[in-house]
């Protein structure tokens, strides 16, 4: 098994103790209180995080890149979950571009 399949599987095994944590008290978990907030409170969360990720890139702190990436994935994941996309869905996504130019793939999209 490649790295890029193990890496995927880490996101995937997130993504899953994320659907669990829908049912979890709010109380009892991070995930289940986040989730309990709603879709709006969700993607600010993720854009909070996004944001904290494009600081650490522009003060170029390697760490802090890792450390804050780690946590948009993980936010990204529960938007993910409150919206009902699956991680498969999104890799299937990324495969149909996968070796395509992106100003040809970004062309395409508009047709």
């Amino acid at each position: 098994m490649g790295d890029l399949d193990k890496n995927s599987e880490v996101l995937q095994r997130l993504y899953d103790v994320i659907e669990v944590r829908k049912d979890s008290s709010p109380k009892a978990s991070y995930t289940a209180e986040l989730l309990s907030t709603g879709v709006e409170k969700v993607a600010q969360k993720l854009g909070e995080e996004a944001v904290e990720t494009v600081i650490a890139v522009t003060q170029g702190k390697t760490n802090a890149v890792i450390h804050e990436s780690a946590d948009l994935l993980y936010h990204l994941l529960v938007a993910w979950a409150v919206t009902g996309v699956r991680p498969e869905a999104v890799w299937a996504e990324l495969a149909k571009r996968e070796g395509k130019s992106g100003i040809t793939e970004k062309a395409l999209r508009g047709k």
